[in-house]
């Protein structure tokens, strides 16, 4: 889906002020308030937002312990286990992948003891060979859009 100027300029509103109106939005942006409802419909129509909810910190949550688990999954068993893992309220996301595992998690835990229960857990699992644990230090980038938006934004810009 091609991202246009104006979308660029909705896109960067959207993140930096979430809770502004539509009206306001618009009057922002200096367009009708029609044409930015049909752009951010467009928008996510096309899978560009796909959200508007607030983002939410596992640590404020009670949850500080970030780590990426790995799992090797018996062939034919892919299915099964990433089921089985939206079981486990610890893990906030998986993905399949290639390379040193079938799996990456990322599961968040009270402390290094809470971790440990829910690697056995998982572990536990039908299908699940073995585990590898990395364990976050320090955020040094936090989930971000914007440079991404703006890069698009920039390349989608006639060259003038």
């Amino acid at each position: 889906m091609a991202v246009d100027a104006l979308d660029t300029r909705i896109l960067r509103l959207l993140i930096e002020q979430p809770r502004t109106s539509v009206r306001e939005y618009a009057r922002i942006l200096g367009v009708a308030r029609g044409t930015l409802q049909a752009r951010l419909d467009r928008l996510e129509r096309d899978g560009v937002i796909t959200g508007t909810g607030p983002t939410l910190s596992p640590a404020a949550l009670g949850h500080p312990v970030l780590a990426f688990v790995h799992l090797e999954v018996t062939q034919g068993h892919l299915v099964e286990v990433g089921d089985a893992l939206a079981a486990v309220p610890e893990i906030i996301e998986a993905f399949s992948t290639t390379g040193g595992g079938d799996l990456l998690t990322r599961v968040v835990a009270r402390d290094n003891g809470h971790l440990e229960d829910v690697i056995q857990r998982l572990i536990q699992l039908p299908g699940v060979v073995r585990t590898r644990t990395d364990v976050a230090l320090r955020e040094r980038v936090a989930h971000r859009m914007l440079p991404l938006v703006e890069s698009v934004g920039r390349s989608a810009s006639p060259s003038g």
